[in-house]
């Protein structure tokens, strides 16, 4: 007797076992940003934007540790306060807790990774 073994999800969003161009994962639209959820739960989060020109992200806080991966254009972040210009093929890593932003003066696709502390 065979049981029948139930595959976890843990990326999605892409096509398993199969080469990629990260930077075509997600398309520009025109005044939005536009998103492509790879991983999420209770301990990460990856994900994939592309921000048009003059959009971005208020001022917030993330649960968790918030790396940026720039992978076209350029990106201006702020993390409390301090203004950052972060380039194709930099990373930045916004602290969890602290207040950030990102704007878009230029189109920009980034990877962000956000991962949080689990229990106490």
């Amino acid at each position: 007797m065979t049981e029948k073994s139930e595959k976890t999800e843990l990326i999605k969003n892409i096509t398993l076992s199969r080469n990629h161009t990260l930077v075509d994962l997600v398309d520009y639209q025109d005044n939005r940003v536009n998103s492509r959820t790879l991983a999420q739960n209770k301990a990460i989060g990856v994900t994939l934007f592309a921000f048009d020109q003059g959009e971005g992200l208020s001022t917030h806080t993330a649960p968790g540790d918030a790396m940026v991966q720039i992978i076209d254009g350029e990106a201006v972040i702020h993390i409390d306060k301090e203004r950052f210009v972060v380039k194709t093929g930099e990373v930045i890593v916004m602290p969890a807790d602290i207040p950030h932003s990102l704007h878009a003066e230029q189109r920009f696709k980034m990877l962000l990774t956000v991962v949080r502390k689990l229990g106490n």
